[in-house]
């Protein structure tokens, strides 16, 4: 299930156009790096079009992808918890259109509604454990192609 979709299925109707009421579309060229790994959370997306290679940082190795998300998915949720720095980095490798998201004023709305702010750390939750999972099966198949881990 991509990141839109679980949106879909756990924020209801309003509280959805109430997140989307902060995006504002972006879009960036391929090669684009989004964000490296320890930097500050301060922005999420939900990509439109193209692909976001999620990748990690390996001493004496270069960056080994994670996961390759698409349509839908949800790019960052690093921004959701403190310190809110990055855990893995992110690089455009198919130019992508995507909606941007302020983490600083998504996570006042959630504070300010308990609900709201349920509801996004549910849906943030899920995907850090998908995530977590790609990360693991990555890491430990070297066999698996590069951004396929944890699909099914």
């Amino acid at each position: 299930m991509t990141a839109i979709t679980l949106m879909d299925a756990i924020l209801p109707a309003e509280q959805r156009e109430r997140l989307m009421d902060l995006a504002r579309e972006v879009s960036f060229d391929v090669g684009t790096r989004l964000f490296e790994e320890g930097g500050r959370a301060d922005r999420f997306w939900i990509v439109r079009t193209g692909v976001v290679a999620l990748d990690l940082r390996m001493p004496g190795r270069r960056p080994q992808v994670i996961e390759s998300l698409g349509h839908g998915e949800l790019v960052g949720w690093s921004w959701h918890f403190p310190p809110h720095r990055w855990q893995f980095g992110a690089e455009v490798t198919h130019t992508v259109r995507a909606w941007e998201f302020d983490a600083v004023a998504v996570r006042e709305m959630c504070a300010a509604d308990p609900e709201f702010g349920r509801a996004v750390a549910v849906w943030v939750a899920r995907v850090v454990a998908h995530r977590l999972h790609a990360a693991r099966t990555r890491l430990l198949d070297p066999h698996v192609p590069e951004g396929s881990a944890g699909r099914s």
